[in-house]
């Protein structure tokens, strides 16, 4: 090695590194949104599964970013950022392999797993060979960049699936994956070839990431699976929740003894992180719900074409992308607990506003509250993010954030299938309550349905057809109904945190000039 292969990058190699590095976060992050719209097209293809089995190949896949995350830290230790970092990325293209060659849902979704435990490794990783770069002057500059390419995603990622899912085949998302990701970890491995480190040899609490495992993919199973296999009266999901149940307090017994847990539960002594990543937590769980949720029903229910759909959510970039960029220093100069409340109230507004609709939205009623919805997305990482580093420092500011960021990626991909289950829930509920109205057994004076069948009989349909086509009508009713539901109940949730993050303690004095590893961790709280 040589002292200039440890010194900085600087001129076309700095802006060649940036945009491999940047690229590589939106690929690894678009592969949760990018995929959640092409379900439709996977779950026909994968052995003509229903819709509800496509959504494992988000869930799970979230569920092995979550375990790839304490994968990064103990390997980058040991190996150093960039190699660990083009390793993950050959195994990524690796994996994105094995899922384009799937053909049914039993594979495709373990490789989904192993590629999302690969991107779990690359995401921080990234972040902190882009941010160690960067002169002095021009971090809080890195760090702004960097949210803007993790809002892409929920934008572009998810136009992009769609696009490809109706033009070319779903199969391109993973293919990309190959063709992007190779030349990318052939430049970062080339550009930091010989870059020095300082080795860390630690212990890895196997037996807390063991543990830590069968809880949260025990629990994502048991969601995953549950309207289709009945719950608790599947024997095998049966086995699933008494392995959690065992698995959880000796999990949190054993992690409190350990010196090295996976995930430190002492963290939560300090008021401040309890509470942001409480906030954090629940407020994601509803975003990636809520998102994942009606990105399938545009299509399912609707009518939508995947591209169109994307398109919806191409409309949250106006607002969400100009103010992500500089949301970093609104959060120096005002009260965190406002700024974080203000925004859980906007959200909570956006959700009861589509929650609202009770008939199939033209494109322009549901494009107005999508807009809005980015301009809360854009304000939603950072406030909870600079809450939770109030009174931490050093390497467990650092610990801090990555638990952060498991814990809200685990809540997203639960938010998932709650939001499938409160609307598989309460669709049947809208479905009979419709049916007693129009059946004329709640108000026989205000029964309407005999007048639209006479008029559809009049129209030349056989009174077959017009009953069948009645009865879809209110299915389809019910179900829109049942998706609102999701939505109020979402809006509810963030109106509760509004008030729940006045528990933070006030921010003593902002910090004007934050260093590298506050930096890294801001943005690591940040990261969706």
């Amino acid at each position: 090695m040589t002292a200039a292969a440890d010194e900085k990058l600087t001129g076309w190699r700095f802006l060649l590194l940036n945009v491999a590095l940047g690229a590589a976060n939106v690929i690894a992050l678009s592969n949760v949104p990018g995929y959640t719209i092409m379900v439709p097209y996977v779950s026909g293809d994968l052995g003509g599964v229903t819709p509800s089995f496509g959504t494992w190949g988000t869930t799970d896949h979230m569920m092995g970013i979550v375990m790839g995350l304490p994968f990064a830290r103990w390997l980058s230790g040991r190996y150093g950022n960039h190699r660990v970092y083009v390793a993950a990325f050959l195994a990524y293209a690796f994996f994105s392999l094995l899922c384009a060659m799937s053909e049914t849902i039993w594979l495709f979704v373990p490789f989904r797993f192993l590629l999302g435990l690969a991107g779990g490794v690359i995401l921080p990783l990234g972040q902190a060979l882009a941010l160690g770069e960067y002169p002095e002057r021009y971090r809080t500059f890195g760090v702004a960049l960097w949210g803007v390419l993790s809002m892409a995603p929920f934008t572009l990622g998810v136009f992009m699936g769609g696009f490809w899912a109706e033009y070319f085949d779903w199969r391109t998302l993973f293919i990309s994956n190959i063709a992007l990701g190779l030349p990318i970890a052939g430049v970062v491995g080339a550009l930091l070839y010989g870059r020095s480190y300082e080795r860390r040899i630690t212990r890895f609490d196997w037996v807390g990431f063991l543990l830590l495992t069968i809880v949260l993919v025990g629990a994502q199973t048991i969601l995953n699976m549950g309207n289709d296999f009945d719950w608790l009266a599947s024997p095998l999901l049966m086995t699933i929740f008494v392995a959690v149940l065992i698995a959880l307090p000796t999990f949190v017994v054993w992690e409190l003894g350990e010196r090295h847990p996976v995930l430190d539960l002492r963290l939560f002594a300090h008021r401040n992180y309890a509470v942001a990543t409480i906030c954090s937590v629940m407020g994601f769980l509803v975003v990636q719900g809520s998102l994942s949720v009606f990105v399938g029903q545009l299509q399912l229910l609707l009518g939508y074409t995947s591209s169109l759909a994307g398109v919806v959510y191409l409309l949250m970039a106006f607002l969400a992308v100009p103010l992500v960029a500089i949301v970093h220093e609104l959060v120096r100069n005002v009260d965190l607990r406002l700024l974080a409340s203000l925004n859980f109230i906007g959200f909570g507004v956006t959700l009861t506003w589509l929650g609202m609709f009770d008939k199939p939205a033209s494109f322009d009623q549901i494009a107005a509250p999508m807009v809005f919805f980015g301009f809360s997305l854009a304000t939603f990482f950072a406030p909870p993010a600079a809450i939770g580093m109030q009174g931490l420092s050093g390497q467990r500011l650092i610990r801090a954030a990555e638990e952060m960021a498991m814990l809200r990626t685990a809540a997203g991909a639960y938010g998932i299938s709650l939001q499938y289950v409160v609307q598989f829930r309460r669709s049947p509920f809208h479905q009979l309550d419709l049916a007693d109205f129009f059946g004329g057994r709640r108000f026989a004076s205000l029964d309407l349905l005999g007048q639209l069948n006479e008029k559809l009989q009049a129209m030349g349909l056989s009174e077959a057809v017009t009953r069948s086509l009645m009865g879809r009508m209110i299915r389809q009713q019910s179900q829109l109904l049942g998706l609102g539901d999701a939505f109020l109940q979402g809006g509810f949730i963030f109106v509760c945190l509004a008030g729940f993050v006045w528990l933070a303690r006030p921010a003593a004095k902002p910090e004007p000039k934050p260093d590298l590893i506050r930096l890294e961790a801001e943005e690591l709280m940040e990261q969706p």
